[in-house]
């Protein structure tokens, strides 16, 4: 029993290497794949409705795991994965909707490991009224039902999208309870510090990293 249990630790620690050295790889590519990305003018059109069928696929990747403020996990896990987003980001979609996945099942969901998403706003002023809105849905923890529907329905970047009325829709299908304390909270000059200003230069980029693995 003693063995076995070292083989489950090892497969456990392998796959949280594996995830980190994804991560790895995507933070090398991301910077060219930006670059593309905004030249070319972003990707896809203007965002249709919030869909039940997005919400139904959010809901059900989520349902069942404990969130915390914008920790998604068991709290007492010992490892840790944080990731680096802006929500107006393409290549942060793709990696919400080909990697994150499989990283709350096979890590997140047994309690491995926790997953916090940091907003990281270097697109444009709409990534800040996004990532408020974000950090506004989590006082009723609903901060990554948020997150992973935006990805469902990302407009192209700074095209005008990230209205109220959008940002709103996303917070229904997320499940805010009272919006009206949700708008409220997401005008709150308390998440200026969480908020990273998009004003700040350079290239955009979107990192993902994994904490070391302890214990």
């Amino acid at each position: 029993m003693a063995r076995e249990a070292e083989e489950q630790t090892k497969d456990r620690r392998r796959r949280l290497v594996q995830y980190g050295s994804a991560a790895a790889f995507l933070a090398v590519c991301i910077v060219a794949v930006l670059i593309i990305v905004s030249q070319s003018g972003g990707g896809g059109g203007s965002p249709s409705d919030v869909s039940q069928a997005d919400v139904a696929q959010v809901q059900k990747q989520l349902q069942g795991i404990p969130r915390t403020g914008t920790v998604l996990g068991d709290p007492k896990s010992k490892v840790t994965v944080v990731e680096f987003g802006d929500l107006q980001c393409p290549v942060c979609k793709a990696f919400s909707l080909q990697v994150t996945p499989g990283l709350i099942s096979d890590v997140v969901r047994n309690g491995t490991a926790k997953y916090e998403f940091r907003q990281f706003t270097i697109i444009g002023p709409e990534s800040t009224d996004a990532a408020k809105a974000a950090l506004a849905a989590s006082e009723q923890g609903r901060y990554w039902n948020f997150i992973e529907l935006f990805y469902l329905n990302q407009g192209t970047e700074n095209s005008g999208y990230v209205t109220d009325d959008f940002l709103t829709s996303i917070a229904r299908g997320a499940g805010v309870r009272d919006i009206n304390k949700w708008n409220q909270d997401r005008q709150s000059s308390k998440w200026d510090s969480a908020v990273p200003s998009w004003l700040l230069g350079g290239t955009p980029a979107c990192l993902c990293i994994s904490s070391p693995v302890t214990g």
